[in-house]
């Protein structure tokens, strides 16, 4: 492996240290810590970094993995840097073309699936460590064609060239280290820089919060042709928003969440709240479906739309849960069959609670919280019973006992 010039603590060397790495990068981290510093040559927190970024790239970054030449930064540039999952989809909203530009390179994942599919690509961080990692790792990756450049994005734009593709990230913490959500409050601040980039391409891709408020974002931001909610894991990660010169329509929303169906609509599209469910009114013979919404969707709140396009009934306005006497595989979000539903009344709950010992429990718009529910119900975590505690629009406080549905 050609080693790039990193400057280690004095007295290490750098091939005995990358050796530390390769003989022990299956190891307790922890553990580890008390050997390494004990081996003459051996940089230990250099190693560290190294064999808990291979750890955390086998889950996160499997291509960065398998490749033996890449160079982690530190762990916490690895828990912040996007997964290969969420790389490949912003790749994949990027077009193809001559020419991108990265303005926010960071640790340069995003900037490493992206340039992929552009003849010529530019990698611009200010932090010189960083640059000095995404030359070594972009050429680990064969990615012969990209530029790097230790400068930031303020800087660049003098002596920024006409590109197919901008793409940004900004950082979401101020200089004391604090998280700011704010658009005006990330470095670097692209409601100022905006109007330039869109001169210099005429598509803009920003990466923002998820805790970020999109219409918040859209009244800040002109030309967003496309928002992109994106999850992973049943946990909201990223905000995509495209940005196209010109653009003045309305904007679609897509939300992403792992192997469901996209849910996509404009923000155009209106529609009236769902019904409110009545469970009196069910007969026992008819199933009762449990769905609830996936973590893109309850980011997007597109909760009237989603129950007008699956024919669905709301369990009460505010629980985000609903119902239907069908089974849909195509729904975006989790399935449940319900088996129950019952009060908190001591004999009800004797009775539908009765052989089972251990249950899931979610609250909804109820008054208890998860542990405390647990406790009064006496049931372990864990099992194949899924109760949600929620209020029905009669104001009842109910628990539905379920479990998941097989919808095929």
């Amino acid at each position: 492996m050609k080693l790039p010039d990193i400057t280690l603590r004095k007295g290490c060397n750098l091939q005995a240290t990358m050796r530390f790495v390769d003989d022990h990068e299956l190891a307790d981290v922890r553990q580890l810590a008390f050997e390494a510093a004990r081996i003459p040559g051996v940089d230990a927190p250099f190693a560290l970094d190294q064999i808990a970024g291979r750890q955390k790239a086998r889950g996160k970054l499997p291509s960065w993995a398998q490749n033996r030449d890449i160079i982690y930064p530190t762990s916490l540039s690895m828990e912040q840097c996007s997964s290969q999952a969420t790389a490949l989809y912003k790749a994949s909203l990027a077009g193809e073309g001559q020419l991108m530009i990265d303005l926010t390179g960071g640790l340069g994942v995003d900037f490493s699936f992206i340039a992929q599919r552009f003849r010529e690509a530019i990698y611009v961080e200010r932090d010189p460590r960083l640059c000095e990692l995404a030359c070594h790792n972009m050429a680990a990756l064969g990615l012969s064609h990209a530029h790097i450049v230790n400068s930031t994005a303020e800087e660049y734009l003098d002596s920024l060239p006409q590109a197919d593709l901008i793409y940004l990230d900004p950082a979401r913490r101020d200089a004391a280290g604090n998280r700011v959500f704010r658009l005006e409050d990330c470095t670097p601040d692209v409601t100022t820089l905006l109007p330039h980039l869109l001169v210099k391409s005429p598509r803009v891709l920003l990466k923002l919060s998820p805790m970020l408020d999109l219409h918040q974002a859209l009244s800040r931001l002109t030309g967003v042709s496309q928002a992109h909610i994106v999850s992973t894991g049943g946990e909201c990660k990223e905000m995509l928003l495209l940005l196209e010169a010109g653009h003045e329509g309305p904007v679609q929303v897509t939300c992403v969440n792992d192997a469901d169906e996209p849910f996509t609509y404009s923000l155009a599209d209106t529609a009236t709240d769902a019904d409110e469910w009545n469970p009196d009114g069910c007969s026992e013979k008819q199933t009762v479906y449990l769905y609830e919404p996936n973590a893109s969707i309850m980011k997007a709140g597109c909760f009237g739309l989603l129950a007008e396009r699956y024919g669905l009934v709301a369990v009460a306005r505010n629980s985000h849960l609903f119902v239907c006497h069908e089974a849909l595989p195509s729904f975006p979000g989790r399935k449940f069959v319900v088996d129950a539903v019952t009060t908190l009344n001591a004999r009800d709950l004797k009775r539908h609670l009765q052989g089972i010992t251990h249950a899931c429990i979610a609250v909804r718009n109820f008054p208890m919280k998860a542990p405390e529910l647990r406790k009064r119900l006496r049931l372990n975590d864990g099992g194949d019973t899924y109760i949600f505690a929620t209020r029905l629009a009669s104001g009842k406080n109910v628990l539905l006992i379920t479990h998941k549905a097989q919808c095929r």
